[in-house]
């Protein structure tokens, strides 16, 4: 097993507050090749589950383990891709993306062959000498993954990495994905709120309810990539896993806005007559 993590809790102390748990007693197994979706409500700990194994974060009680070992920091045989790209914005496409590269001690030569070579499977070769300001939030992105995976990580973690872009982007970025990852069979973890983004990707989906965070039900998503958006299927499993999280974003927002909150269902058929009049 890559990645382990048995009965994990995280609980972050304010200063002059209450304790906050944001993880309880969660337990995850994640194999080599594995793309698994953490998804859930805002402030489930997805982000925070995340953390903990780039060892951001420790855990309170519980393991997480890589490869047997215990996670006490972070190593470069995980990279993270967060929502923002966080380029060098003096650096060049091709020298941000052999910036980690060298630093690591490989020749100024030997990087920038490296980072080519990921370039072009971002499909970016020719902007390789443009810098980050001229370049498309997507493409800035894709900027983001290359580099990451020019590290050559064990496991890529993304935090909602498309959570930024227009839809028209994040479509082309859903593709953009699903073809990288048959080329590499890279393990990657991957931080969404959106529920269609992650039957798109993932062949695992982990459905977190509200804070403490835990795990309510998984999904298994059989379908070969490249998959469609319009696709039957997933849309199946999209309304399946939306009446999971129904309840739970109920409870979001009761919190955050009014305690009799609640999402309401029309309670009859529509049809023509009832919005155009029927004795017209």
């Amino acid at each position: 097993m890559l990645v382990d993590i048995q009965e994990l809790s995280k609980t972050f102390h304010k200063h002059g507050g209450p304790p906050l748990t944001v993880l309880d007693r969660v337990s995850l197994q994640v194999r080599e090749g594995d793309f698994i979706c953490l998804l859930g409500p805002s402030g489930c700990g997805k982000s925070t589950l995340l953390n903990v194994v780039a060892g951001l974060e420790t855990a309170s009680a519980g393991s997480a383990l890589l490869d047997g070992v215990p996670i006490n920091g972070p190593g470069s045989d995980r990279v993270v891709v967060f929502q923002e790209a966080a380029l060098f914005p003096w650096l060049t496409v091709i020298d941000n993306v052999s910036f980690g590269l060298t630093t690591n001690g490989l020749s100024k030569q030997a990087a920038r062959k490296r980072a080519l070579e990921y370039l072009a499977l971002v499909h970016l070769t020719k902007f390789a000498h443009s810098y980050p300001h001229e370049l498309s939030g997507g493409m800035r992105q894709r900027v983001a993954i290359a580099r990451a995976l020019a590290m050559n990580p064990r496991i890529l973690l993304m935090d909602e990495p498309f959570g930024a872009l227009d839809e028209q982007t994040r479509i082309l970025m859903h593709a953009e994905l699903q073809e990288i990852w048959l080329k590499t069979k890279k393990t990657i973890l991957f931080v969404t709120h959106s529920i269609r983004e992650a039957v798109l990707l993932a062949d695992r989906i982990l459905v977190m309810g509200t804070r403490p965070g835990r795990f309510l039900k998984e999904f298994q998503i059989p379908y070969s990539r490249p998959r469609e958006e319009a696709d039957p299927n997933l849309a199946y499993i999209e309304h399946q896993i939306m009446e999971i999280l129904r309840s739970e974003i109920e409870k979001v927002i009761r919190d955050e806005m009014d305690s009799s909150y609640s999402l309401t269902r029309d309670s009859g058929p529509w049809t023509p007559e009832r919005d155009m009049g029927g004795n017209i």
